[in-house]
Parts: structure tokens; sequence; C-alpha cells
């Protein structure tokens, strides 16, 4: 999926909710685990209740990978589910140099048809630049994640050039891509970073995680990064993913997506005034 096809779907639905997809099968509803393949069942009913709600989902590729095969063929199953009206990025943080990263980037992008796929930065260009290869995919940097942990490099301050290493990771990845091809993760428990985040990458879409059960504050965020094109796909997982474990997860998970989805469609109508 291309920026404008995006961006038209986004003021379509009135949304730039994602919904991640990090299933537990011990968190699933007991009900399910008749079925050959539950997280596969449960994954099915959540993507048929949020389809109107959101414009992307996300995997979170650990979730299937601690299954084994069978979990790789859950995850198939799942993204050819989805199918090509949504967003769909892969959680998978990957980066290394050279020809694995194309690999890596051949996995998702040509083999299972995401459209996006989270990448580390932490071995610089040469682990980046493989996946910006493929026409009319994505990659989302890992900039300024919403976990506790990202204090401990992220946030800490580089001589040369000055600035906070997250600073300097966006300042030099985007000479690698373009806002049409490059996306930022940018958690939602930073909230006052969104005004230097926009200094520094104006027109870039951004992927945040963290609002719902982290705490992230959607308003917040949208007043310092939203852009005229919104610019923003806002995750959230557990919130919607576990709003119930029993028979009816269902329709609550339905109205915790229906609520998000309101309060941007309210935000949304701020661009258009």
């Amino acid at each position: 999926m291309n920026r404008q096809t995006l961006v038209s779907e986004i003021f379509r639905k009135k949304t730039f909710l994602c919904v991640g997809l990090d299933t537990e099968p011990d968190k699933i509803p007991s009900h399910l685990h008749q079925y050959d393949d539950p997280v596969f069942e449960f994954n099915r009913r959540i993507i048929d209740s949020t389809r109107d709600l959101c414009v992307a989902y996300k995997p979170n590729l650990a979730f299937y990978e601690a299954m084994g095969p069978n979990g790789w063929q859950t995850l198939a199953k799942t993204v050819e589910y989805i199918g090509d009206q949504h967003f769909i990025i892969a959680d998978a943080k990957r980066g290394d140099i050279g020809n694995t990263s194309r690999k890596y980037a051949q996995a998702f992008f040509q083999q299972m048809n995401f459209d996006a796929v989270t990448v580390a930065p932490y071995m610089g260009e040469d682990s980046v630049t493989p996946f910006l290869d493929f026409a009319g995919k994505w990659v989302i940097l890992l900039a300024l994640t919403s976990n506790k942990g990202s204090d401990d490099f992220q946030r800490n301050i580089m001589q040369q050039p000055p600035g906070p290493l997250w600073e300097n990771v966006m300042t030099q990845a985007q000479q690698w891509g373009t806002p049409e091809n490059l996306m930022f993760v940018i958690g939602a428990t930073h909230p006052e970073a969104f005004v230097r985040v926009r200094e520094i990458a104006p027109e870039s879409f951004l992927l945040v995680p963290g609002v719902g059960a982290q705490g992230g504050d959607l308003v917040s965020i949208c007043r310092h990064g939203m852009t005229r094109e919104c610019g923003l796909l806002v995750n959230a997982s557990r919130s919607i993913l576990y709003a119930s474990q029993a028979e009816d997860f269902e329709e609550k998970a339905r109205a915790e997506a229906m609520n998000m989805q309101q309060e941007m469609a309210a935000l949304l109508h701020t661009l258009s005034v």
C-alpha cells in the first residue's frame, strides 16, 4: 500500500487506528480451544469485528514464532485473511547487514506480502537500505520506543552531532529513505518528544505504540504529531484484544476499537475545518 492510498483510507474511514495482533494462546477465550487453530480463529474474529474501524494491522512475530512451525502457518493465514484493504505491518524488529537483511525483506515482502516491517537501526545504513529496495514497501524504523528501557540508549546525549541518539537516528535515516517508504516508531509514552520529532521529520508517518494499556494519551500525541495528512498510525493491542476473555470478546473488542475510532474521527475533523 502506497502513501496516497494509506492517507485516502485514513480519511475515508475516519481512523488512523492500527490493531496489534499480539495473540497469546493462554489469553484467548477458552471456548476457542476447540478449533484446530485457536489463535487464527481468535485473530479472524478480531479482524472481522474491527475491519471498518482501523486502517492497519500489526502482527507481532514473536507471538507466532513462539508457537514453532504451526505459528508461522497461523501468521500466514492471518495475513491472507486480512487481505489487501489494510496496511499490514510485520512487527519483526529485524536488522542485519547486507544479504541477511535482504533475505528478511524477501520473507516479509515477497513470501508473506506484508506492507511494512519494523527494523532496528543499530547496525546502521547497510542493515536498513536492503528493506528500502522493494517498491511499494515500507521500513518502520525504531527511533524512540515506548518501553522503559528506551532510556538506556535512545535518550542518551551524543556529543557529535549533539543531541539524543534517537534524534540522530531519525536525521541520518532520512538520507536513506523518503516519507514515501520510511516511517518511524515513536512511543506514546514520550508525548513531550513529538514537537522535536516533527521538527526533524515534518512529513514522515509515525507508528505510535503505547496508547491504551501502556497509558499513552491520544490527544497529546495528535496535538504535536499530527500533520495535514494525519501522519500517524496509532497502535493498540492488549486493550482491544483482551477487552474480554469471555464469549463476548468480539463485541468488547469492537466497542474498544470504536471508542478509539470515534476519538480519532473528531481529531481528524480538526484538519478539515
